[in-house]
Parts: C-alpha cells; structure tokens; sequence
C-alpha cells in the first residue's frame, strides 16, 4: 500500500475497533498497538496512577445515578476517577460508556454534597468525553454528542437548549451547546495541568486541557427538554450555582427543531457518549 492509503486503513480499523468497544483483551491490545501508529502519545495503564484525585481539581467525585452496561466499559467510576485524555488523535479507554437510548442513556454525577458555582464572565465547567480528529480538516472529528443539564436540587433540571445543524454529521461546527464533541488534552499522568490551567482559552471555544466548556449564565429555561425547569429555576441556578449534572447521549434526545426525531448519531459507533470526568471551576 501507499503510506497514505496504509494510514487511512489504520485509521479505519482504528475507529471500528474503538466504536465497537470490544471487551475481549485481543482487542484492547490491538487497539493501542494502533494508537502510536496513528500519532497518538497516550498509554491507556497510566492514567489514574493513583486512587486519589488532586484536591486542587475540582472533579466531579460521586456517581448519583448511571445504568449502562457496555461491555468492557460499564464502570461508573470511570467517570469520576479521573481525566486521562488521549489527545487529538485518539480518546481515552478510561471511561465510563453511555448507551445509544433508553435509561442507560444517561448520567447524573455530583461533586459530593458541594455546589459548583457561577463565576462572572467565564466557563464554569467542562465536560470531558473522547473525541478525536479524524481528517486533515480541524473542524471534524469522531464524535460523542451529549446533551448537558445541571440542577440544584436534584428534581428540576436545566439545560443550554442545544442544536444540530444537518450535514456533515463529523463537523463539529455542526453542533452547537453539547457535550463531546472536542478532543481532551488533560491527562493527569502525561499532561498535568491545574485546575486554572484547565480553563485557559485557546480560540475557537477549545480549551488548554479540551473538553466542552460551559457557562450557567448561557442556561435556557425554554430548552424543550428540560425537566420541570422555568425562569425562577434557571435563575436561581445562575445565581446560586448547582449540585448535580446529568449528561445524555445525544441519540436520545429530541432534537425539536426537526420535529419530534432524536439528534443523530454518528455512524459507526455502537455506544452512547463515553464519560472521562467533569471539572467545576469553582466550589463552594
């Protein structure tokens, strides 16, 4: 083969064996026999070195509620135990899997009691999943959609009113106000960064760590699928901060501007949105 056509068909094994997120340890080595050759730097048996979290990130630390069951990735402490992004050219393998549809659809994590606060003019948390380029083109990527809604109390739910624009389904400038769609760059063990670090801004609503970066002020108490969420609730939000955050796959959610269709999902994977943590700015 030609070096170029010898790369797209790595890549293309690549993704099919990544997508289909096979349990079986023949296919977990012959995924990170492909991840160097792909110019990827991460080692999926580094990251978490350790069982304790750094107490100067605030990472999301209890599982309130998840059900998915995708083999080899259905360990709802994967999402909680750490960020261990694999950069731009592949995702992370220590993650906590979502399904396509039904209850294990979705996740709903909490920072222990504490609240995640409002603070002005900024990105208050980020979302990190596994998403990686997968072109020459910057802009279009394997992705992961999730839909992003927080709460105070646990009942009511309010969310950033997401949209999909039809097209190109890998080009993330298609998808606005959700959940993985970017690359993470934050590896606790390869790529230490603190947690002010992880909110610098690089252009183009990228982060220094990657990841989705959102902001309370930009909440929309009119999102159609918000859970029992008005005016006075995404107010009080905003100004009080929240304690839990649900995260859903795309796919199961109602995108209402095209009627009464769920979002689309990309092809080829056959699993919902992949968790790798959250991070709040601030607590209280």
């Amino acid at each position: 083969m030609k070096s170029k056509q010898k790369n797209l068909f790595l890549f293309l094994t690549f993704l099919w064996i990544f997508s289909c997120k096979e349990s079986s340890s023949s296919s977990n080595d012959s995924l990170l026999a492909l991840i160097p050759l792909l110019g990827a730097s991460a080692n999926a048996t580094l990251c978490p070195k350790s069982l304790t979290l750094p107490s100067d990130t605030f990472l999301a630390n209890t599982v309130v509620s998840a059900s998915a069951n995708v083999s080899g990735f259905s360990d709802p402490s994967k999402a909680i135990n750490g960020v261990c992004g694999a950069g731009e050219l592949a995702g992370s393998l220590d993650v906590y899997a979502l399904e396509r549809t039904g209850a294990g659809a979705t996740i709903i994590l909490s920072w222990g009691g504490r609240t995640v606060k409002n603070v002005t003019d900024s990105i208050d948390f980020i979302v990190y999943d596994n998403s990686f380029r997968i072109s020459g083109d910057s802009n279009t990527y394997a992705m992961d959609p999730s839909v992003i809604q927080v709460s105070l109390d646990g009942s009511k739910y309010c969310g950033f009113n997401p949209s999909y624009t039809a097209g190109n389904i890998n080009l993330i400038a298609n998808w606005q106000k959700f959940g993985g769609l970017r690359p993470v760059y934050y590896n606790m063990t390869t790529n230490p960064l603190s947690n002010e670090d992880l909110f610098i801004s690089t252009g183009g609503n990228f982060l220094l760590g990657g990841g989705d970066g959102f902001d309370l002020d930009d909440l929309d108490p009119n999102d159609p699928n918000d859970v029992n969420c008005d005016t006075t609730t995404a107010n009080d939000i905003k100004a009080t901060g929240f304690k839990f955050i649900k995260i859903t796959s795309a796919s199961n959610v109602t995108n209402h501007a095209d009627g009464t269709n769920k979002f689309p999902w990309p092809p080829g994977s056959y699993n919902g949105s992949d968790i790798d943590g959250v991070v709040a700015r601030d607590l209280q």
